[in-house]
């Protein structure tokens, strides 16, 4: 379900990418090299950090999903992943990405007294699968030694570019907690009364999500290139910890459910009376998001021209 904010940043995209792209052809075109087509194909793996930004966990305040100024680092994870990226044209390039990885949060985490005191936690294993549009700012690339045969003996291969992205992203998620020592799976505990009488609606596990991020790349050989990446990723569910609305009556729980699931519902330490039926327990105004920063190892897999190529074709540079 799209609600206002999801369409503030579906509206944001929009605008950036438009502008951009006004931004980019106000400024000459791209150049006369052609050399930006010795990088149109690459394969890339990526390894990192992944962050939760919802209603569990955060720093010493209230929480928030739009802002990293409330990141949790001890509740820092992390992830892997691997793509296909296509360069189409000097500036612009589309890629696409399956990556996998844990977010987590721990109300124990913060000295925020409500927070604290509600004490709820989580951990969520997201399967992501993206489809991303990346605009290049920057971009220096020189044929190396791969090129000798062009004449370019002697040179290093240079491929630094700086780039924004954005696009959609559909992913898995499956929100667990500790019971008794065993991570339990959270859904079927209906723990906000979801599909029960006068409860929430149940979930699903599955939603959309759009990233927004930055990257840099630079080459580290003739095929290799080694880059930096950093995501946000604002999601169109409340529910990847299993916390968003209100609390639910904890005997139809009990009775319908089980103990476990009274216990999950509200694990709550202290100032017990915040925290009884009707009393907020998350925020469904504020859909979860979460970050990822990734190292990405880059393999370019575009073949070399033919021998015979003009050399004026390929020993020139791009720069932006």
């Amino acid at each position: 379900m799209i609600n206002k904010t999801n369409m503030r940043y579906l509206i944001l995209t929009i605008f950036s990418l438009a502008t951009l792209f006004s931004y980019s052809q106000s400024n000459g075109g791209f150049g006369n090299s052609n050399n930006w087509s010795l990088n149109k194909s690459e394969i890339f793996f990526s390894v990192g950090a992944t962050q939760f930004l919802g209603d569990l966990g955060g720093l010493n305040r209230e929480g928030t999903q739009n802002s990293i100024a409330d990141l949790d680092w001890s509740s820092t994870r992390y992830g892997a992943g691997f793509g296909y990226r296509f360069r189409f044209h000097p500036r612009f390039a589309t890629s696409t990405q399956l990556y996998a990885g844990m977010l987590s949060g721990n109300d124990a985490n913060t000295d925020e007294i409500i927070r604290r005191s509600r004490n709820l936690s989580f951990r969520s294993i997201v399967v992501e699968l993206s489809q991303r549009l990346e605009y290049i700012i920057y971009a220096k690339e020189e044929g190396g030694a791969r090129y000798n045969s062009y004449g370019t003996k002697g040179r290093g291969t240079k491929a630094d570019i700086f780039y924004v992205f954005s696009g959609v992203s559909g992913f898995f998620f499956n929100p667990q907690t500790k019971i008794n020592g065993s991570w339990t799976d959270l859904r079927p505990l209906r723990t906000e009364g979801q599909g029960l009488p006068n409860g929430a609606e149940e979930y699903k596990r599955t939603s959309l999500s759009i990233p927004f991020g930055v990257g840099f790349k630079f080459a580290i050989g003739k095929y290799w290139r080694l880059g930096i990446e950093v995501s946000y990723n604002k999601t169109f569910t409340d529910y990847i910890d299993d916390v968003s609305t209100v609390y639910y009556d904890p005997e139809t729980l009990q009775d319908k459910v089980g103990g476990n699931a009274v216990y999950a519902a509200n694990p709550s330490i202290e100032n017990h009376t915040w925290f009884t039926e009707g009393q907020q327990r998350g925020n469904p105004e504020d859909n979860d998001a979460y970050m990822f920063s990734n190292i990405t190892i880059i393999r370019n897999i575009t073949y070399p021209k033919p021998k015979g190529m003009s050399r004026t074709r390929w020993n020139g540079r791009t720069k932006f």
